[in-house]
Parts: structure tokens; C-alpha cells; sequence
């Protein structure tokens, strides 16, 4: 029994196929579903009860259609330096480290400005420790 390893990843060996292949990068669970239904594999089986042709069938058939992993991750980069250079609203939102797609920032998006407030009693010396 070998690990199947595609596009660099060792996909989860007890989970089935449909949800171990949503750990590559840039497939989610309905393009799983379509990988599988094109391919003719059953969804409800487990990766390591795969065949050595399936996974071969299934790496191959994923290389050839999909761009995943580096690739994917280069290209939506190389996107967002683009926008950068170019100077456009969305650009310089993502310079800035704030929301891009026009959410507000008066309340929200505390996490993405880096202002994480904790609890009001949080940092706070117990009442019975000597100060």
C-alpha cells in the first residue's frame, strides 16, 4: 500500500478520496466530485483502498486539467503584485492590509487591521494577589 501522492501532497489515507482530495490547493469538494465522476471512481472510497491505476489515473487526470498547488499559488501572487503596480483601489488595499472587496472597516475586519481586542477582565491581576 502506497501513500498517494499528487501535485507534491501525501492525501490522508481514512478519509475518502471525495474529501482527501479537497487537501490539494485550488480543488474544492465540487471540483472533487467532478475528478471523480470524469474518472469513474466511487467517492465513498477510502485512499488507501485505492488501486495503484486509479491513483495513477487520478494524479495523471489532475496534472493534465487542473492548475494546483505552486502554480496556482504563483499565479494568484504574481496577480495580486499586478494590481499593486498598477496602482488600482484594490491594489492598494492589499498594500494595506484591509478588506478588498468593499466591506465595511468602521466595526468589522478587526483581524485582517490587526486589531484584536480581548476581553475586557483579560490581562487583569486577581483581586487577591498583592500588587
Amino acid at each position: 500500500m502506497a501513500v498517494a501522492r499528487i501535485a507534491g501532497i501525501n492525501l490522508p489515507q481514512n478519509k475518502r478520496i471525495e474529501v482527501s482530495l479537497t487537501y490539494l490547493y485550488g480543488i474544492g469538494l465540487s471540483q472533487s466530485k467532478k475528478v471523480l465522476k470524469g474518472l469513474g471512481i466511487n467517492p465513498d472510497t477510502r485512499t488507501k483502498d485505492l488501486g495503484e491505476a486509479e491513483t495513477n489515473r487520478l494524479r495523471d487526470f489532475i496534472e493534465k486539467n487542473y492548475k494546483v498547488e505552486g502554480d496556482l499559488r504563483r499565479e494568484v501572487l504574481s496577480n495580486i503584485k499586478r494590481l499593486k503596480e498598477i496602482g488600482c483601489y484594490r491594489g492598494t488595499r492589499h498594500s494595506r492590509g484591509l478588506p478588498t472587496r468593499g466591506q465595511r472597516t468602521k466595526t468589522n475586519s478587526r483581524t485582517v487591521r490587526g486589531n484584536t481586542r480581548r476581553t475586557m477582565g483579560s490581562g487583569r491581576k486577581s483581586a487577591a494577589e498583592k500588587t
